[in-house]
């Protein structure tokens, strides 16, 4: 069998080629991978605020906040979910981020959503921070407050 030699440059095209349509490919699915998740999320929990545009942004990167939970303590709840806290910036700091302050969110976290990743992966996320941020929000007296109808921003706060 006789091969043929294509030469460099339609090799290098060939690759550009198939690198855009896994590209392609991989974007789409990661896209439906973060809406899935968000969805989820969403439709059982109230008060759930995604950081940054719905469409124009990288999908692999779902940054949310769940009002009324501290950041650290659902991060710590899902120690077996691969996710992170905060940002880079003010990764020395416990402190919400300057951006996240001025959009109005407290804390967030941020779920990294790759090729690899599954559906079955997603689902089992979904399921496990929608069960810990009840959890997490039955134990906090700013929640009951907010769910007896009490405006939070009325409140006179005295320092100790």
């Amino acid at each position: 069998m006789n091969q043929i030699y294509f030469g460099p440059g339609i090799q290098r095209y060939t690759e550009r080629v198939l690198s855009t349509v896994h590209g392609q490919y991989d974007d789409r699915r990661v896209r439906e991978l973060s809406d899935r998740l968000v969805e989820r999320i969403r439709r059982e929990l109230p008060d759930v605020i995604r950081n940054g545009d719905d469409r124009h942004t990288y999908p692999g990167c779902v940054n949310l906040s769940f009002a009324y939970v501290e950041g650290e303590s659902l991060l710590m709840a899902l120690k077996d979910v691969a996710l992170s806290s905060g940002s880079a910036c003010t990764s020395a700091s416990l402190e919400p981020s300057y951006v996240l302050r001025a959009i109005g969110a407290d804390e967030d976290l941020v779920f990294g959503i790759g090729r690899f990743t599954t559906e079955e992966e997603i689902d089992y996320t979904a399921d496990k921070c929608i069960q810990e941020v009840r959890r997490l929000r039955d134990m906090s007296p700013l929640w009951e407050m907010v769910q007896d109808g009490i405006d939070l921003k009325s409140i006179k706060w005295s320092q100790h």
